[in-house]
C-alpha cells in the first residue's frame, strides 16, 4: 500500500499540535499507510509526546534553531525521503482538526488524473475561531469556508481563498482546479517533489505555498481542489494571529517578492508603484518590510 509522511511544524503550540495529532490518528487507513512526522521549530519549550500519541506512528524531530513554515517543512521531508521513502508528502498545519477520511478523499482525487500535481483540501475556520463570529449563528459555527480553491489576482498582487467567511451550501463542491493550493493541507506525490524541488526558503512564513503551487503548475501539473476532504483551521495558530507585526511584515515583504518574481511587465511596474507608495505611505512595520526586500534580505529577519 501506499505510505503517506504526514508533517506538522510545531512551533510554541503543543496543545494545538496535540488536538491535531489526536485526529490525525484518527484517520481511516483503507487503501495507505501513513506516518507522521513533528518537526519542534525551537519551542521555547520542548514538545513532548503524552502517552497517549507517543505510538510507532509519530516521530518528533526538533531543530534548534526557528526555521520558519519553509525550513520546519523542509526539514522533516528531507527527513522522510532518507527515512521513510514515502510516496506522498502532506503537509498540515499544526493548527489543523482533520475529517477521518480526508487523506483518502484527497489521494483519490490525486490519483483521478496523472497530470495531478497538487491537492487541497476543503478547509473551514475552527468553530469558534471565525473572523465574524458575532455574524454566524451557533448552528453555522464550524460550517464557515476558510479555503475552497483559491485565486491570483496580480494587478492588485492578492492570492485569496474563494468561499472565505461564506457558510458552506455547497456553493464550490463542483469546482476542483485551483490557482494555488493552501499549505494548510497540501498533498504531493513524491514524484512531483523530486522534479519541482522544496519549498522556497527565501519566504520563510506566508505565500511559499503559492510560490511553490506556481511551480507545480510551470512544471506542467494541474493543482486540484478536493471538496470531499474536511479539515478545520485555526488560522495563524503560531504566528500571532492576522493582523501581527508578524503577519504584516512577512505578508508585505513576500507579497512584492512574489510579484515581481512571477509577473509581467505590467505586474513589475504594479511592484514598483506599490514599493514607492509603501516607503512613503506606510506603518514602520511595512517600510522595513520593503526596504528588506529592496537590500535583498530574504529568509528570516527580525521584525520588532
Amino acid at each position: 500500500m501506499d505510505l503517506i509522511s504526514i508533517i506538522l511544524v510545531d512551533y510554541n503550540s503543543q496543545e494545538d499540535t496535540r488536538e491535531c495529532l489526536e485526529s490525525v490518528l484518527q484517520i481511516n487507513e483503507r487503501s495507505f499507510r501513513f506516518k507522521v512526522i513533528i518537526v519542534d521549530n525551537a519551542s521555547k519549550k520542548s514538545f513532548t509526546l503524552t502517552k497517549k500519541l507517543d505510538v510507532k506512528k509519530v516521530e518528533l524531530i526538533r531543530s534548534e534553531s526557528n526555521l520558519g513554515f519553509t525550513g520546519g517543512n523542509n526539514l522533516a521531508i528531507n527527513y522522510a525521503l532518507k527515512n521513510h521513502h514515502p510516496d506522498y508528502i502532506l503537509l498540515l498545519n499544526n493548527d489543523t482538526v482533520v475529517d477521518p477520511n480526508f487523506l483518502e478523499e484527497m489521494l483519490k482525487c490525486l490519483k483521478k488524473d496523472v497530470s495531478t500535481g497538487l491537492v487541497g483540501a476543503k478547509t473551514y475556520f475552527y468553530k469558534g475561531r471565525e473572523y465574524h463570529l458575532d455574524s454566524y449563528q451557533r448552528k453555522d459555527r464550524g460550517n464557515v469556508l476558510w479555503y475552497a480553491g483559491a485565486s491570483i489576482d496580480w494587478l492588485n498582487l492578492a492570492a485569496f481563498h474563494r468561499g472565505v467567511d461564506e457558510i458552506d451550501r455547497g456553493q464550490f463542491d463542483d469546482q476542483s482546479e485551483t490557482d494555488f493550493v493552501t499549505g494548510c493541507a497540501m498533498l504531493a506525490p513524491v514524484s512531483v517533489i523530486e522534479r519541482v524541488g522544496l519549498l522556497s526558503e527565501e519566504y520563510f512564513l506566508y505565500l511559499e505555498d503559492v510560490d511553490y503551487s506556481l511551480r507545480v503548475k510551470n512544471a506542467g501539473y494541474q493543482l486540484k481542489f478536493c471538496p470531499q476532504a474536511i479539515v478545520w483551521h485555526k488560522n495563524a495558530g503560531s504566528s500571532g494571529g492576522a493582523g501581527s507585526f508578524l503577519h504584516q511584515y512577512y505578508q508585505t515583504r513576500n507579497r512584492l517578492f512574489f510579484g515581481w518574481k512571477y509577473g509581467d511587465r505590467k505586474v513589475k511596474l504594479i511592484v514598483l508603484r506599490l514599493i514607492f507608495r509603501l516607503l512613503f505611505h506606510s506603518t514602520a512595520i511595512e517600510k522595513k518590510a520593503v526596504a528588506d526586500l529592496v537590500l535583498g534580505n530574504m529568509g528570516k529577519q527580525p521584525v520588532v
